[in-house]
């Protein structure tokens, strides 16, 4: 029985590590804790490290963490980017199921990546470039590879976006929204609705993304580049994967300059129709009021308590913006 207690993830990552080959009482440091807790694992008799990724309770379905993991492998067998291995428990599975108090609550170790992230606060257009180019390739595999059977990933969709059953929660209920908020929010929701009702969702435009592609999510070691945190990976329109990438800094003045290097990088692989790039805008306001919600329900983030202040505002701003142009720029 896992105790109940304010470290419950560490309990849970303990308990599924006595499946692995490790040392009892290996040493487990938290790293993250944002939609799931990961935690460095460092072996007591060997020193190996390792990450382990403990799944936020009923977010997931255990075949779709494998799903997850599939796709890491073909990325992997075909050479297109660096990604984590996960590594497998004594028995051979790479999910490890826990049980707690009757809900199941699953854990996956995988290797240990050097490197360190990109600074937010040093970004600049060499780094979209970069990310670009890898969102692309990315895309080039997920149109090309030929899905297993039983692969299953949620969608981001209208319905699961912004719709009748948000997957983040609905950003009304965020910090900062009050009536007037919600006015001008509530306007550019319905022009978002038709312009991506326009849009459409054809297997040109829709399909498997990486969904979280931000430059927090790469690792770069001396010149090599690992391509991290899948968690979020589902079906939605391709070039949500810009939205993604400019999560939490879309009202920073210099996003034009780096739209423009992300696209620059992008078409070094495969080109960009003027349909999709006109979507920009309303994608990224799409995650913009994703992620309103998202830090609303998720207090112990660091996003959450760092941005959440300001972040009603700053969208509102973006919004009205968006409001003027019609649903084709944010400025």
């Amino acid at each position: 029985m896992i105790p109940d207690g304010a470290d419950l993830d560490r309990d849970i990552a303990a308990e599924a590590l006595t499946e692995h080959a490790v040392a009892p009482g290996s040493p487990l440091e938290l790293l993250n804790r944002s939609e799931n807790s990961t935690y460095l694992l460092t072996d007591a008799a060997t020193g190996e490290r390792s990450v382990v990724r403990v799944h936020r309770g009923g977010y997931h379905e255990h075949r779709q963490i494998e799903s997850e993991l599939m796709w890491l492998d073909a990325l992997s067998a075909d050479g297109v980017v660096a990604v984590p291995r996960p590594l497998e428990a004594a028995d051979g599975s790479r999910v490890v199921t826990v049980d707690v108090d009757g809900a199941p609550r699953h854990v996956v170790r995988f290797e240990w990546v050097a490197g360190s992230h990109p600074e937010e606060d040093a970004l600049g257009a060499a780094d979209f470039h970069e990310l670009g180019r890898i969102t692309a390739v990315l895309h080039g595999h997920s149109r090309e590879w030929p899905k297993p059977s039983g692969f299953d990933r949620f969608a981001w969709n209208w319905h699961t976006c912004l719709g009748e059953a948000p997957r983040w929660g609905r950003w009304q209920d965020s910090a900062g929204v009050g009536a007037g908020e919600r006015t001008v929010l509530d306007r550019a929701q319905s022009l978002l609705r038709d312009r991506l009702s326009e849009y459409g969702s054809g297997h040109d435009r829709f399909g498997l993304v990486h969904a979280d592609l931000r430059l927090a999510n790469l690792l770069v070691d001396d010149g090599n580049l690992t391509v991290i945190d899948f968690d979020d990976s589902g079906f939605s329109w391709f070039f949500y994967d810009f939205a993604a990438a400019v999560s939490f800094i879309e009202d920073d003045p210099a996003l034009p300059q780096w739209q423009d290097a992300w696209l620059t990088g992008y078409r070094t692989v495969a080109p960009v129709n003027p349909a999709d790039e006109e979507m920009l805008a309303s994608l990224v306001l799409v995650r913009r009021l994703m992620l309103l919600a998202w830090m609303g329900t998720h207090d112990h983030a660091l996003e959450a308590q760092t941005k959440l202040a300001s972040y009603a505002k700053g969208s509102c701003d973006l919004a009205e913006g968006y409001l003027r142009s019609g649903g084709r720029t944010l400025g």
